[in-house]
């Protein structure tokens, strides 16, 4: 039974029970920074995957495994009869009869382990999401609201296998040298989607959710709009080259600024129907891809200046990386038309688009959740 008070008692003789200080924002937050540290390794897992399968692209290694195994492919020849076996399937698909007629066993094992490499970096991607969210989930360290976008990133990461393999049958068809160019940019475009979508959720894993509750009212929703415009813009540019990539469109013209001394390639609509020339046709695929380049340069410098006026000294300095970064894009771009696309400064172009991108969504988390900073800055 409760004991009586007197009626004389002070009100402030009362003990008082004082909150404990972070249930709110401890409440349904679960393992942020393990989570986070987890999806850091897929992070540079997609990196190195997009280098990779750059790399696979541009040493024609992509149709050197002819068949998909999802799970017996993980192991590749073990013996010569199995290596000959590869090879005759090799043989059989029109790239050998039409390109690399005469190609010796020891040069296919070498185009062949960059194909086996690719798929296997494939293989270890989903292990690691799988094992991560099984645990992560079994241990009940989900934050709340987080499972839906964990589980978003494994079905992209199933879906892109099933488009690395229709991007890859188009180049076993009849008269085909390389896969379908709108097929490889599908392939590359979604990789940068899974990317993208992983860099977010690490911004916002690096921060408590009430830390992003407060920062969001202090963002600024017109830089937001145009930073989301950027980032558009650059996926756009990523497609188209893409599509350079594809047909080996880098190597047609290698002057710059011109195209074969003119301001248009020669004849840029000579193909029939006359939609197969935005992606078949190599002067044209690089001319969009020229153009489109000086567009988002131009639009990168619009936003940067409405970024300088931010008092917010992070987010500045984020758009002054993003515009850097920018910068040396471009340049890399030129070198690698005036160098007919080496291997070498092509790989570090492809690196450069994917800096780039995880910069720009960094720009455009911070525009919408600014980290806090005292009045002197």
């Amino acid at each position: 039974m409760a004991e009586k008070r007197s009626i004389f008692e002070e009100v402030g003789d009362t003990p008082k029970q004082v909150a404990a200080p972070g249930v709110i924002d401890r409440a349904g937050q679960g393992a942020r920074g393990l989570i986070r540290g987890w999806l850091m390794i897929l992070f540079g897992l997609v990196v190195v995957m997009i280098v990779v399968g750059g790399l696979t692209r541009l040493t024609d290694s992509g149709l050197s495994i002819t068949e998909w195994k999802p799970v017996t492919g993980a192991m590749p020849p073990m013996s010569e009869a199995a290596w000959a076996e590869e090879f005759d399937k090799y043989r059989a698909i029109p790239e050998y009869q039409l390109q690399n007629k005469g190609m010796t066993l020891a040069e296919f094992k070498t185009i062949y382990w960059w194909e086996w490499g690719h798929r296997q970096l494939g293989r270890v991607m989903g292990l690691v999401w799988a094992a991560g969210f099984l645990f992560f989930a079994a241990t009940r360290k989900i934050p709340t609201g987080w499972p839906p976008k964990l589980l978003f990133i494994g079905a992209l990461g199933g879906l892109q296998g099933f488009i690395g393999w229709w991007m890859v049958s188009s180049g076993l068809k009849d008269g085909m040298l390389d896969v379908a160019s709108y097929r490889l940019a599908t392939h590359l475009g979604l990789a940068f989607v899974i990317f993208g979508f992983i860099a977010w959720y690490i911004y916002q894993l690096g921060r408590s959710q009430a830390d992003l509750l407060q920062a969001r009212r202090s963002g600024d929703a017109r830089l937001a709009r145009l930073t989301s415009i950027l980032v558009a813009f650059a996926f756009l540019q990523i497609i188209l080259g893409a599509l350079v990539a594809g047909i080996d469109a880098g190597r047609a013209y290698p002057d710059w600024p011109l195209m074969a001394g003119a301001f248009l390639p020669p004849e840029p609509f000579g193909l029939s129907p006359i939609w197969r020339n935005f992606f078949e046709d190599a002067g044209l695929v690089q001319f969009m891809h020229r153009m489109a380049g000086y567009g988002l340069f131009a639009y990168a410098i619009f936003v940067w200046l409405r970024a300088r006026k931010l008092a917010n000294g992070h987010t500045r300095f984020a758009f002054n990386t993003v515009m850097a970064v920018m910068l040396l894009q471009v340049v890399l771009g030129i070198l690698t038309v005036i160098y007919s696309a080496p291997w070498h400064i092509a790989i570090v172009h492809q690196l450069g688009a994917v800096v780039l991108w995880a910069l720009i969504l960094r720009g455009r988390f911070l525009t919408q959740y600014p980290i806090p900073q005292s009045v002197r800055g």
